[in-house]
This record gives C-alpha cells, structure tokens and sequence, in this order.
C-alpha cells in the first residue's frame, strides 16, 4: 500500500507501556501509520498542530490536559482531525465529555486489535464507533428525568 493511502495516526496516553503496545499493534496493518506519540494533552495539541494526522487515539484521564480538554482543542484547531477516545473507562461523565468535546468514538482499551483497527477506518471516513458500555452509559444518561429547574 502507498504512503498516500495510509491512515496517520497519533497516539496520547501518559502510560509509555500502553503507547508502545498501541505502536506494536500500528504496525501489524498495512494501512495504518503511525506519526507520532504523546505523553499528555498539551503535547498532542503541539504535535497534531504540527503533523496533521487523519486519527488521533487518545487517553482521557492524563495530567496537565485532559483528553477531553486536549480534544476540544484539537478539533478547534484541526477540524480534519478525528479523534478516537481510547480508555479504561466508561464513566457516563467521561463518555459525554468526550464527544461532546469532539470525539468521533468511545472505546474501552480492552478493545480487539481488530475492533481498533476498524474505528480508525471508520473515523478516518467519519463514521462512529462506540463501545457496547459507552453507549449504554448515553442511553442511561437520555433516559434519566431532567433535573429541576432552579430559580
């Protein structure tokens, strides 16, 4: 496959192990590529801004920047720039702040390779992917009653 076909990936998560695992498994796909890594929030804002990835997999929960705040920014300033929620959890507050930040999808890092690889061809054409617990956590969230009003 051409380097022009590729699908370019950043990669953020504040665990070294958890990025060297995701650029092992980058590297198994033909048309995936990997294009850079950072460690926080404000480093991927600085790296996007520069690399112009297609896909970023980002973890939520990191100092400095959240991955919420981190993919606010980046779609703000890179709106070509999809960007996958990749994390361990699936807090209804964290699945609503991420796509309401941006987020193209919400994935449990317990994901498959093979389910991964898939949201990345899914959001690099605009299609979402929410894990079975992320959407479970919106239908509880639309279903509950509104709070009251106060004056």
């Amino acid at each position: 496959m051409s380097d022009s076909n590729r699908i370019r990936v950043v990669i953020v998560d504040d665990h070294a192990m958890v990025r060297r695992g995701l650029a092992a498994f980058l590297k198994v796909f033909d048309d995936l590529e990997l294009i850079g890594e950072a460690a926080n929030g404000e480093e991927a804002v600085k790296l996007v801004a520069t690399v112009q990835p297609d896909v970023v997999l980002m973890d939520l929960v990191m100092d400095q920047m959240d991955g919420a705040a981190a993919t606010r920014a980046i779609r703000q300033s890179c709106p070509h720039v999809q960007v996958i929620a990749l994390t361990s959890f699936r807090e209804e507050v964290l699945v609503q702040k991420a796509l309401q930040a941006g987020a193209i999808s919400y994935l449990l890092k317990n994901v498959s390779a093979d389910e991964l690889a898939a949201a990345i061809r899914a959001a690099h054409v605009g299609r979402s992917t929410l894990a079975p617990e992320a959407a479970e956590a919106l239908v509880h969230a639309a279903s509950r009653p509104p709070a009251p009003a106060t004056i």
